[in-house]
């Protein structure tokens, strides 16, 4: 089982910028902790600031070699809640994908109650730190691979 991580703006400061509210986890210890408890699975990751970069990699893993993952997380920081794009992009996905927040949106900003990607996305996990990627990889597991 081969699963795809994506990560969009900012996540590359985690465990440095604003703890109280991203933990504090760098981005390369919350993927080791991934391949610690999921020692079965393969993870393959990709991290960008640039929206036309998450676009690539997203049509990468879930529609030109959709056949070699067999499902994505994203948690797409910023770009959830502004890029049409993003999201067109992850609709075209053949392979399910999951949004993930570390924060809560919903107890954030007004305007990060709105997410246009997790509208494409067979779910969206937010408020629980490391564990909404843990969570998301639970998932998909427990119910996609099971198909």
């Amino acid at each position: 089982m081969k699963i795809a991580i994506v990560n969009g703006p900012n996540l590359n400061l985690l465990g440095k910028r604003e703890p109280a509210i991203y933990g504090s986890l760098t981005l390369d210890e919350i993927l080791q902790k991934l391949k610690t408890d999921f020692p079965g699975v393969e993870f393959v990751h990709f991290q960008s600031n640039l929206e036309g970069e998450l676009i690539n990699k997203v049509q990468e893993f879930g529609f030109i070699n959709a056949a070699q993952t067999t499902a994505m997380i994203i948690n797409p920081g910023g770009f959830s809640h502004t890029s049409v794009a993003l999201a067109d992009a992850l609709a075209a996905s053949t392979i399910p994908v999951i949004e993930v927040h570390l924060s809560n949106i919903y107890a954030r900003e007004e305007y990060r109650h709105t997410s246009i990607t997790g509208a494409k996305c067979v779910g969206v996990i937010s408020g629980f730190g490391y564990s909404s990627y843990w969570l998301a990889v639970n998932y998909i597991i427990k119910t996609v691979s099971a198909k």
